[in-house]
């Protein structure tokens, strides 16, 4: 199997993964698709994944296949971010949810 360099910027665009879970775990505290916070493994490995996506869907972005989208438009993870806090009414710094 051959490695594949990516830039920040790329991976930032990449979907899934540990910050999804842990931004997701607070933002949607006390909402019934809150996910639970899952390490990379999990959420890549298939056991967090559907969670997730689910938890995404619950502030209107379909986030499958790789890709975030709003309303069938792709965008990036930070515009989809940025939605889900508009969505939610609620504003997080990093250190509100990386930890």
């Amino acid at each position: 199997m051959k490695a594949i360099e990516m830039k920040d910027s790329e991976l930032d665009n990449v979907a899934g993964g540990y910050n999804d879970s842990q931004f997701l775990n607070v933002l949607l505290r006390g909402h019934p698709d809150q996910p639970d916070r899952y390490g990379d493994f999990r959420v890549y490995c298939g056991t967090g994944v559907n969670e997730v996506e689910k938890a995404w869907a619950a502030v209107g972005i379909d986030r499958r296949y790789g890709s975030y989208k709003l309303n069938g438009k792709d965008i990036s993870k930070e515009e989809a971010s940025e939605h889900a806090q508009k969505v939610m009414g609620v504003y997080l710094k990093r250190s509100d949810w990386d930890w």
